[in-house]
């Protein structure tokens, strides 16, 4: 089974259950589903995912760009960013972040799957000896 700890920040919960289905089928695990970027700042404080597929609009206050700047001072986790915004402004403040990548909603199954491949193997080569099976330790 592949291993991986992945944090889902989707404010649509159908869309999110989708997603944490194909993850699972995928053989990844899914530490937690959330819909607002506050409650995705503290639960990536919490369980330390190595990935968080993060969308760009969310319920709340803050968006997903904005929650995922605040977690990248703190943690240093991959991002995949899931949209179907195509402003070239908000495209250009998720650039800036830096993330393994965009995928503009509907995606398929092998884009996603590449992006998490992509991610999880960059996190093996920074650091050998770090075991995704320990993410996420309290996934639910």
């Amino acid at each position: 089974m592949k291993s991986g700890g992945i944090l889902v920040v989707e404010d649509e919960m159908i869309v999110a259950m989708g997603i944490k289905l194909k993850l699972e089928e995928m053989g990844y695990t899914v530490c937690g589903i959330v819909a607002d970027g506050q409650t995705a700042i503290n639960m990536a404080s919490h369980l330390k995912p190595d990935l968080i597929l993060m969308d760009i609009v969310l319920k709340g206050n803050i968006d997903g760009i904005e929650a995922a700047k605040v977690i990248k001072q703190k943690l240093a986790p991959h991002f995949i960013f899931l949209t179907g915004i195509s402003d070239k402004a908000i495209l250009k403040r998720v650039h800036e972040l830096k993330p393994v990548g965009t995928i503009m909603k509907p995606f398929d199954d092998s884009q996603l799957r590449n992006m998490i491949e992509e991610a999880l193997s960059e996190n093996q080569s920074s650091s050998e000896t770090l075991d995704f099976s320990d993410s996420c330790a309290l996934s639910g």
